[in-house]
């Protein structure tokens, strides 16, 4: 005999609306009724949390029928989202809502429509997805135009990163920022295929993907910033395109990661003529990104960009060391630190053939306040709805640990 709570599973399958809002059915006398004007739907969202088996039940058969409910009424549907953000998380129903390509153009449909009112819901559940191999599909995936008032391009990623940009601070949709877009945007920066596309003018406007998302590494939304910085960090992985990254007429990528991680701080006039004019005559009232994990997220793509030669030079010759030296002394975190640690000591080592680099650099020292003689080496996530982030170990030509970097 099924449960109650098994019993209150079924109600999300059955075919009177009334019964899936409300739990009402008549039964038998001699059968307690606990599911009376309860809605049925909302009561099962702590369970998705605290009891996931009961929706892998026949085969995943709850996780179908709450599919189809993302698109009923309003509060049904986000209850449903919920119930499936939540669930993600299991490898079993990840696998069977990543690879559902029919649900997928649901759920691309409803997220780029400027009336539905569960977008940023639907965001999220897109970002979990990203976790999944499958989800890069979208890609390539090609979808109807959508609104005219959003883009002209008729590929699904497409579509998506211009209702990230566009749909900022409910410009596009009053109840959506699309803030979670751009954990999405970050997992697909795993794949090759999907640091290939952010790093391509695209044949519809022209624009480089990333160059699209890079003016939001200040952005007042949390969330925003640390997906963008961690999208940021993965493309720079592709070291091929590194110089393109440099170039003030391409990506001109060091503003957008040297403003976050700089403060108010007072430089030195020989250092301030060399560095970049973005950081210059900043006021007095600047300040870091309050979140040291994307600053720590900034430095290790400023490390991933010393991993050339010409790298290298460029952030000498734009005096990256002050920045980051700066960093280093006033943001009170171990891991900030030891990520400026580790990209001033490949900042500082001499070149092949015993040429010598700026003697002007010193390490960094563990004390607050304090520059050491000696270089010094040290050993060096979210709820059920923000995604969980993949770490990966990349090989480094260098065979020091300490300068390893792990894709977000």
């Amino acid at each position: 005999m099924p449960t109650e709570l098994e019993e209150l599973v079924d109600f999300i399958s059955h075919g009177n609306t009334q019964v899936r809002q409300t739990g009402k059915l008549e039964r038998p006398r001699h059968r307690r009724t606990v599911l009376t004007c309860a809605p049925a739907v909302e009561n099962l969202v702590p369970f998705s949390l605290s009891k996931p088996e009961i929706f892998k039940t026949n085969e995943l058969l709850p996780i179908k029928d709450l599919k189809l409910l993302v698109r009923d009424y309003q509060q049904i549907a986000k209850d449903a989202i919920t119930i499936l953000i939540n669930l993600s998380t299991d490898r079993d129903v990840l696998e069977n809502i990543a690879s559902d390509k029919d649900f997928i153009n649901i759920l691309l449909g409803r997220v780029t429509s400027p009336s539905e009112p569960n977008a940023n819901l639907l965001a999220m559940l897109l970002a979990n997805l990203a976790k999944h191999d499958d989800l890069k599909s979208i890609l390539t995936l090609t979808r109807p135009a959508p609104p005219s008032s959003l883009a002209s391009s008729t590929t699904a990623i497409d579509q998506l990163l211009d209702l990230f940009v566009k749909g900022a601070d409910g410009t596009y949709n009053k109840d959506a920022d699309y803030d979670y877009l751009s954990y999405l945007f970050a997992d697909l920066a795993k794949h090759p295929e999907g640091r290939a596309y952010f790093l391509a003018p695209q044949s519809y406007d022209g624009v480089v993907p990333l160059t699209k998302i890079t003016v939001f590494t200040e952005h007042k939304s949390d969330i925003r910033r640390k997906g963008v910085a961690s999208t940021i960090k993965n493309v720079a992985f592709e070291i091929a395109s590194h110089p393109a990254f440099l170039a003030e007429d391409e990506i001109n990528i060091l503003p957008y990661l040297l403003l976050p991680i700089t403060g108010n701080e007072e430089y030195d006039e020989v250092e301030m003529l060399d560095m970049l004019p973005d950081l210059q005559l900043l006021p007095p009232d600047k300040k870091r990104d309050s979140d040291q994990s994307v600053i720590q997220t900034h430095v290790e793509t400023l490390t991933l960009l010393t991993t050339t030669r010409e790298g290298r030079d460029k952030l000498r010759e734009v005096k990256v060391y002050p920045v980051i030296r700066e960093t280093h002394m006033r943001v009170e975190n171990e891991d900030v630190r030891e990520a400026c640690d580790r990209l001033v000591q490949v900042l500082m080592r001499d070149e092949e053939g015993g040429e010598e680099v700026d003697q002007g650099m010193t390490a960094l020292s563990s004390n607050r306040g304090r520059i050491a003689d000696t270089p010094q080496h040290r050993g060096g996530g979210a709820g059920s709805w923000a995604r969980g982030q993949v770490e990966e170990e990349e090989e480094e030509d260098d065979d020091d640990d300490d300068d390893k970097i792990v894709e977000v």
